[in-house]
């Protein structure tokens, strides 16, 4: 309805600049909203307003002269002209009642839009390093971006979704040592763990697999092995010192076998973990394969020839600041190793080159910096850096009292997302994740997302759609049957506050999936569902459904059902269940 109003008033426009012998062809953007206050009507549009000065007409009279020139809508009931110059709609009765049949007739393909156009679009989210589990930070970059993708394809985007995993690169390495170096303790050697390895308990599983593989083949005296070593300015130096001492002692072809094997264990986990969370992806796309095919040496080549890079202090440099960057960015050290950021410049340059047209990325809030970098690496290459779009996630915060845990994966100190899901459950881990836009930050409060009540948001939507399943049990045993047919010829019968309410509600659906995916907001679709709940619930309770007059009863038993499709459809896009009993 939103969408034929435009078009009715650009219509108009157009019978008007014919008229006066013009042209409305650089007109300003015209809009159309829900009104915020049902005595102004169904819709509401700003279009006399934007077009004064351009006009060079009072707003009133450019407003009524768009009334008059709309052409005929069997579905307004009056148009009029409110305040400076808006134009407030008003919709029939039966405009809204033919949702029922619309929405009974599509069912789950109700609120499916046209607005991406098939457009191909690549959605990577997540790409957690797989050097130990998921933890509740990581859950909500995989809400977010599952509850996007989703979205972005009811609202008719051709979407794949993409998991980058990073399994190249100075962590894995030091996840391989941190590994080794437990297997050196089941093989009863001694030593001081290193500061900065991985210290969690979930590298002991790793290391007792290796033991069970490979017995005492891998077992070295610490001691020895790490003879000699310089000493190191910091942590991180001496951890790079102990990694290159154990891949020469051990030899590169047993080194890679321990950096396989905690690869495997460690993502074979993240999978898990993600499937049994509802996330699913078309693609684990490897780090790994990018230096292994060449792609990165190649994607090197092209920006040395294209005069992008430049030597300097021994090392090679992007020319970023010609991009728009802050400063130029070095994609190989003095040492001659690729730095991540030449990685990232061939996978994000093999988005585009597989044919998507769009490349929409969530990252950690924490990533920040790195988007202006990518964006002129893209530039550099004449491709569009629009077409990359980044979305930044803040991490969760989890508080258990008044405690606030805290998380990093090196220390080994964090409640993962498995341990979350299993106290909470998969439904409100979902949706109180989404309840927020990305960028701003999360409290998660577990006692809410447990409880049973009206103040849980998915607690009181999925027990809506259980009610109205309950309702149609309470049907049968009435020995009442639902004609639908008689119901949709009856549908004027709705004709009561809490009805025309809940009828206007459902008549949102469609345009909260378009405003949501257009602005990348999964969070509007939570918070429709829990008005759209509570217009069910309180019609529910205001009037009797179940009555003995058969066209009353049929024709509100078709809202019910009309209201549990929508919850649904909802719900759905969001990853939670919609339970028929709780």
């Amino acid at each position: 309805m939103k969408r034929q109003i435009q078009n009715d008033i650009a219509a108009a426009l157009a019978r008007i600049a014919a008229d006066s012998g013009s042209s409305a062809t650089a007109l300003p953007e015209i809009t159309v909203e829900r009104a915020r206050d049902d005595q102004h009507g169904d819709y509401a549009s700003n279009a006399a307003l934007a077009l004064a000065r351009a006009l060079r007409r009072k707003p009133r009279e450019i407003a009524e002269a768009i009334i008059a020139s709309l052409p005929s809508n069997p579905n307004l009931a009056r148009v009029e002209v409110a305040g400076p110059g808006f134009i407030n709609f008003f919709l029939t009765p039966a405009a809204h009642q033919a949702l029922i049949p619309a929405i009974l007739g599509v069912a789950e393909n109700y609120g499916r839009s046209d607005l991406g156009a098939g457009r191909r679009t690549l959605v990577e989210f997540v790409s957690a390093n797989p050097t130990g589990p998921l933890h509740i930070g990581h859950g909500r970059g995989a809400a977010y971006g599952a509850t996007l993708s989703n979205l972005l394809a009811v609202a008719g985007h051709d979407v794949t979704r993409e998991y980058y995993v990073n399994d190249a690169g100075r962590q894995m390495d030091i996840l391989t040592l941190s590994i080794w170096l437990r297997y050196l303790e089941l093989c009863g050697r001694g030593f001081v763990f290193p500061d900065g390895a991985y210290r969690g308990e979930y590298v002991r599983p790793v290391a007792a697999k290796l033991f069970a593989e490979v017995a005492h083949e891998f077992d070295l005296d610490p001691a020895a092995c790490f003879a000699g070593l310089p000493a190191a300015a910091d942590a991180d130096a001496n951890l790079d010192n102990m990694i290159g001492r154990a891949r020469a002692r051990l030899g590169a072809q047993r080194f890679e076998r321990v950096w396989r094997l905690g690869l495997d264990d460690i993502l074979g986990d993240i999978r898990d973990d993600l499937s049994q969370f509802g996330v699913h992806y078309d693609n684990w796309y490897s780090e790994h394969s990018l230096t292994q095919s060449g792609r990165v040496d190649a994607c090197i080549a092209r920006l040395e020839a294209s005069g992008d890079l430049y030597r300097k202090d021994g090392a090679l440099w992007f020319r970023s600041t010609a991009h728009g960057d802050e400063k130029d960015r070095v994609v190989v050290r003095e040492n001659g190793q690729r730095t991540y950021f030449a990685s990232d410049i061939a996978y994000h340059l093999g988005k585009f080159e597989r044919g998507f047209e769009r490349a929409i990325d969530v990252w950690g809030a924490d990533h920040h910096g790195y988007i202006a970098r990518v964006r002129a690496a893209l530039a550099a290459q004449k491709l569009d850096p629009a077409a990359f779009e980044v979305l930044l996630v803040q991490f969760a915060t989890l508080y258990r009292g008044s405690e606030r845990v805290q998380m990093s994966t090196r220390s080994g100190e964090f409640v993962t997302l498995r341990e979350l899901r299993n106290e909470v459950g998969n439904d409100a881990a979902r949706f109180f994740y989404v309840t927020r836009r990305p960028e701003q930050h999360l409290d998660f409060d577990l006692e809410l997302a447990k409880s049973h009540t009206s103040d849980n948001p998915v607690y009181y939507i999925q027990y809506a759609h259980a009610r109205v399943c309950s309702l149609m049990r309470q049907l049968k045993e009435k020995g009442f049957v639902f004609d639908q047919p008689q119901a949709l010829a009856n549908l004027e019968r709705l004709a009561e506050e809490q009805e025309r309410t809940l009828l206007v509600s459902l008549g949102r659906y469609p345009e909260v999936i378009e405003d949501a995916a257009r602005a990348r907001e999964p969070h509007q679709v939570c918070f429709y569902l829990r008005d759209l709940a509570h217009a069910f619930h309180t019609c529910y309770n205001a009037h009797q459904i179940l009555v003995a007059d058969p066209s009353l009863r049929n024709a509100r038993v078709a809202l019910a059902l009309g209201t549990r499709q929508v919850i649904a459809n909802g719900l759905a896009v969001i990853g939670v269940s919609a339970p028929e009993s709780m």
